[in-house]
């Protein structure tokens, strides 16, 4: 009798949390199928996706950053850099105001709305589109619903195309380089996603956190649902083989069909069911736990009269300069020359080269970069190595290459652009697992070596299977009734 009482429990807990996680499962698994399609089929086409600057020796600058400065007057600067565009070449300042304006680098003349001039530009080149009206062009300082957080590159400039297509192009001037591009198509499929699988409806109306907690407690819910299924389908097997042995034996009509075929593939997909809700309730919990507010970005003031030596008179040849900046640490300034092979660090005051100066960067800014909160965990012996392509740990969704990674004894990697003095991103021991986790058991990525194609198939099929068991689910429950 008692037996019979738990088997009973468990179907009815079964039912009711299983009816709890419907429609989240339905939202869930279509907008899963949708990703594919989103990221890879469907996926707009773009001319180029890189750019390649022209090297100095073809830019060829007449004038110094210092003759440019003091024929407009400018003493203070946060940092400087070399474009060509439009036939011309101009310095590109950034000034205490963190406002870049545009000076030709032949007579000091500033180009007026010239960060607006260079994103059109870029954004033409990246489409290769040099006849179609622009739409629209504001500078996004945030992100939105078509500019997610996933692309971490901020400011952008976005160019809106006047084109049948719609074409959106997110243009990062600093670095000139390409944030994200939407069609009309990608457009639709990123508002599916974010409404029906990242509930961004439930974060407009309480908050991240609240939409996380919400999210965390569904996911607990049907990982529940998964585990009485299972102990229901443990607990009554016999039964139900034995009722279908008497119908088979008897000739008798299969009036459960809907049940059998739920627990059947319920069984079959419940693997697939357990690496969907375990990843992404790990994710959900990592978010909630991580909830420190990021350092601003490093931001350094750079005096006149620190640039004493010629940005053109460096010990680098100029045809294998890909890019100039200015860096202040340490108590000093330096020049940061980025060529073919490696960035180089050349002091303002003195013009010697700084031995390892990307290395010694990177640790300051890791240093920086840490809060207060980490400020006992990272003693120890620091190792730094340059990271030119991306990993498992440091995969494509973080954008920037290369970066120099700054490893701690307790494990953890801080990840630094140093050619825009910004954190990546770091891995610690929580973060590490919960990438893993959510690249392998969320995203399928044990399936990259069958090619992008078949990975995202798998993973359809996956979510497929398990919209499948639940709507037999529904189906068995209404027939039950």
């Amino acid at each position: 009798m008692a037996s019979t009482t738990v088997k009973s429990n468990f179907y009815k807990w079964h039912r009711v949390l299983g009816l709890t996680a419907l429609i989240p499962v339905i939202f869930w698994t279509l907008s899963g199928l949708s990703h594919p399609f989103m990221s890879n089929w469907f996926r707009p086409l773009i001319a180029e996706e890189v750019f390649k600057p022209l090297p100095q020796s073809r830019m060829k600058p007449v004038l110094s950053i210092q003759q440019v400065l003091d024929k407009n007057n400018i003493s203070v600067i946060r940092n400087f850099g070399l474009v060509n565009f439009n036939h011309n070449t101009y310095y590109q300042v950034l000034d205490k105001d963190s406002v870049y304006n545009y000076y030709s680098a032949n007579d000091g003349v500033l180009l007026k709305n010239g960060d607006k001039l260079y994103a059109t530009y870029l954004a033409r080149y990246f489409t290769q589109d040099s006849t179609s009206n622009i739409k629209k062009i504001d500078l996004q300082t945030t992100f939105d619903g078509q500019y997610q957080p996933i692309n971490h590159l901020l400011p952008v400039w976005k160019i809106s195309f006047d084109r049948p297509d719609g074409m959106d192009i997110y243009i990062e001037t600093s670095q000139s380089r390409m944030g994200t591009f939407n069609n009309n198509t990608r457009k639709a499929f990123l508002w599916l996603f974010e409404q029906f699988h990242t509930w961004q409806f439930l974060a407009d109306i309480g908050g991240d956190i609240f939409r996380n907690v919400v999210l965390l407690i569904i996911m607990v819910v049907m990982l529940f649902a998964l585990i009485s299924g299972l102990t229901v389908y443990g607990l009554m097997w016999k039964k139900f083989k034995s009722v279908t042995q008497k119908r088979k034996e008897n000739g008798g009509e299969d009036k459960r069909i809907v049940h059998r075929y739920h627990r059947q593939i319920g069984l079959i997909v419940s693997f697939v069911m357990f690496t969907f809700v375990i990843s992404g309730a790990f994710h959900l919990a990592v978010k909630l736990y991580n909830t420190e507010t990021p350092k601003p970005d490093y931001g350094q003031v750079i005096d006149r009269k620190q640039l004493a030596i010629s940005n053109l008179q460096l010990p680098v040849t100029d045809s294998i300069i890909k890019r100039i900046a200015a860096v202040s640490f340490g108590g000093n300034t330096y020049y940061q020359v980025t060529d073919k092979k490696q960035i180089s660090y050349f002091n303002t005051l003195t013009g010697k080269e700084q031995i390892n100066g990307d290395e010694d960067y990177a640790r300051f800014l890791s240093t920086y970069y840490h809060t207060s909160l980490d400020a006992d965990k990272f003693y120890g012996r620091v190792k730094v190595n340059q990271v030119k392509q991306f990993d498992n740990e440091y995969g494509f969704i973080n954008k920037r290459l290369p970066v120099e990674r700054v490893s701690y004894a307790d494990g953890s990697n801080w990840y630094i652009e140093t050619t825009s003095s910004k954190l990546a991103t770091k891995v610690a021991g929580i973060d590490r697992a919960e990438g893993l986790s959510f690249i392998f058991l969320h995203k399928y990525f044990g399936m990259t070596w069958a090619g992008k194609d078949i990975r995202d198939i798998v993973s359809m099929l996956a979510a497929l299977g398990v919209l499948v068991v639940s709507l037999f689910g529904l189906a068995s429950f209404i027939k039950n009734k």
